[in-house]
C-alpha cells in the first residue's frame, strides 16, 4: 500500500491509476490525514444467483401443453 498527497495523486494521477490496474493500492492524504483509498474495481460475478430471482417458485411445469379449458382462460 502507497500514500500520496492530494497534489501527487493529481500530478500523477495517469500513472497512479496504472499501477492500481496492477493490484497496487494508494491512500490519498490530505494535510497528512487519510481521506481515500483508491484500489482496483473488481466487478461481481455474473454467473451467481440473483437473491431476488431465487425467492421465485413456479407452481407448474411451464413447457407442459395447456389443456382446453385452460386456452379458454387465456383467450
Amino acid at each position: 500500500m502507497k500514500s500520496v498527497n492530494t497534489h501527487e495523486a493529481k500530478t500523477h494521477l495517469s500513472r497512479i491509476l496504472e499501477e492500481v490496474e496492477h493490484g497496487e493500492v494508494y491512500v490519498i492524504s490530505r494535510n497528512g490525514r487519510p481521506v481515500a483509498e483508491l484500489r482496483r474495481h473488481e466487478r461481481a460475478p455474473r454467473s451467481g444467483v440473483d437473491p431476488v430471482l431465487s425467492k421465485i417458485r413456479v407452481g407448474y411445469d411451464p413447457t407442459e401443453e395447456l389443456s382446453p379449458d385452460e386456452w379458454g382462460e387465456i383467450g
